[in-house]
């Protein structure tokens, strides 16, 4: 008899499991039990192919592998190492107590080596904390080094494996994967004219607010929001080990290096519901929780479909998204920032005269009613975006750096952080609006907007936070009745007839 800790995940949860392994008189045979998916109990053959490269072969026995608890689904190729390292150690090939020491995961090759597998991350930090090494493939030892101080064995083979246990060649420490190289992307300096829409980028990134930006084609929406990540300040510490858990379980870690930056998604419209919110055979994370800590940029919005829209409206609200299976629930974190793009009609040209179709303004109308308006109440910023003129275009000064933009809204933030301090929201998106203070005429402007805008107390909330931000791009303490004024006249581009 023997065992081994590794690991199943749900979600970014990694949930103990333990391998037990049991050699016994009877037929030869190797059993796999425990609610082990296809992968798992393809994992036998993957073991004898990889003992037999070695010049090994399982004992003519009868080999019983119990996946412990039994009622959790295992699923995934990560369980053929500890699977191979538990049958090793029945035969007395390795010692079982200084396994015991460690955690394993890891896919086998045919000729024994390891190969990568998802999850690494939030494994080395659910063995950590468990006091357990781990034991993973040498291309992840870098990311498991992220979990901090503890024993970390990253073997090429399983042969290396073998000889350091037998001490005959050991394995050398692996150091963290270092930091992604990621740059700030385009600069704002190419933005010519605009300023409302380049104001309303500002305030969305200072805030983490929800932006949509509504023009006809070429006037400038995918070039905003694919600027606006360059302005946002580099993840904190927890937060970047966070999207580094989420991009591990996703395979998505790129030799074990953190992101620093915000993470940038910008799916097709053609994308399914399962692909944005999560979801699939495995229930991988979807688009909402790639962007955690980041910007979801959704061009040609109304393009997407309904029910894929509709099912955004629980992680804009919540910050996480759940995949419901019949085995169990999976919650992925999903604190994203939503910026959208669409035309203001199908053809893309209402308003010009020259160009729009003949079935204006109803064209239009029904465009933007693909949107529904529990989806549209969450947007916190909406923007009509007018293109630049030829004069513009040659005559217009260029906008400013995004290095000076950037340095705004980084003392927006630091506001904000300081304001809620260290375990409160890093965003006005996410603060509590009772800790908002409104002078009184800024309060009467609230109420008198919500009779006369029939603002939801959603909307209300969301003003408040928008104009609590620009309060703090202008360094003031109190929101006044200049910041509600302009928070106003952004929500109440939002607005649209229906039918």
């Amino acid at each position: 008899m023997a065992q081994v800790a590794t690991f199943a995940f749900a979600g970014i949860e990694a949930i103990p499991v333990e391998v037990q392994v049991q050699l016994s008189s009877g037929a030869p045979n190797f059993l796999i039990v425990g609610l082990a998916d296809k992968a798992v109990a393809e994992a036998r053959e993957r073991v004898r192919a990889s003992f037999h490269a070695m010049g090994l072969s399982l004992p003519p026995r009868r080999i019983l592998i119990n996946l412990k608890p039994a009622d959790l689904l295992k699923e995934g190729s990560h369980f053929d190492v500890p699977l191979a390292l538990g049958v090793l150690a029945a035969m007395d090939l390795l010692p079982a107590d200084h396994l015991a020491e460690y955690a394993a995961l890891g896919e086998l090759s045919l000729d024994g080596s390891l190969n990568k597998v998802a999850g690494v991350l939030p494994a080395a930090i659910a063995a950590s904390a468990r006091d357990l090494g781990l034991i993973c493939p040498e291309s992840q030892g870098g990311e498991a080094a992220w979990a901090g101080q503890m024993n970390i064995l990253a073997p090429a083979d399983l042969q290396a494996l073998i000889s350091h246990f037998k001490g005959t060649q050991i394995l050398k420490p692996p150091v963290a994967g270092g930091i992604a190289d990621i740059g700030r992307g385009p600069d704002m300096r190419d933005v010519k004219g605009m300023e409302t829409a380049r104001r309303a980028v500002e305030i969305a990134a200072a805030g983490g607010h929800n932006l949509l930006l509504i023009g006809p084609p070429g006037s400038g929406k995918s070039m905003l929001a694919a600027r606006l990540p360059g302005l946002l300040p580099d993840l904190e510490a927890r937060d970047a080990l966070e999207v580094g858990m989420i991009h591990s379980v996703a395979g998505l870690l790129e030799n074990g290096r953190l992101i620093m930056r915000p993470p940038f998604r910008e799916p097709h419209h053609s994308a399914s519901q399962a692909a944005l919110t999560g979801g699939g055979h495995r229930a991988k994370p979807g688009e909402v929780s790639l962007a955690h800590r980041g910007v979801l940029f959704l061009d040609e919005l109304p393009e997407f479909p309904r029910q894929t829209l509709e099912a955004l409206r629980q992680p804009m609200e919540t910050g996480r998204t759940t995949v419901a299976r019949a085995a169990a629930h999976i919650t992925y974190p999903a604190r994203f920032q939503l910026v959208a793009a669409m035309n203001p009609c199908r053809c893309g040209y209402l308003g010009d005269a020259e160009r729009e179709c003949g079935r204006a303004p109803r064209c239009g109308e029904d465009y933007r009613n693909r949107i529904s308006g529990p989806v549209l109440d969450r947007i916190d910023l909406a923007v009509e975006v007018q293109p630049a003129t030829a004069s513009e275009l040659t005559h217009a000064p260029r906008g400013e750096l995004s290095a000076i933009i950037a340095e705004r809204v980084a003392r927006a933030r630091a506001a904000t952080r300081h304001r809620h301090g260290p375990d409160g929201p890093g965003a006005n998106a996410e603060a509590d609006t009772d800790a908002i203070r409104l002078a009184p005429d800024a309060s009467k402007l609230v109420e008198d907007a919500m009779d006369r805008l029939r603002l939801s107390g959603r909307g209300r909330t969301r003003v408040i936070r928008v104009a609590r931000t620009i309060a703090d791009l202008a360094g003031v303490e109190t929101v006044g009745r200049p910041q509600v004024a302009e928070a106003l006249a952004y929500r109440h581009r939002t607005r649209v007839r229906v039918h």
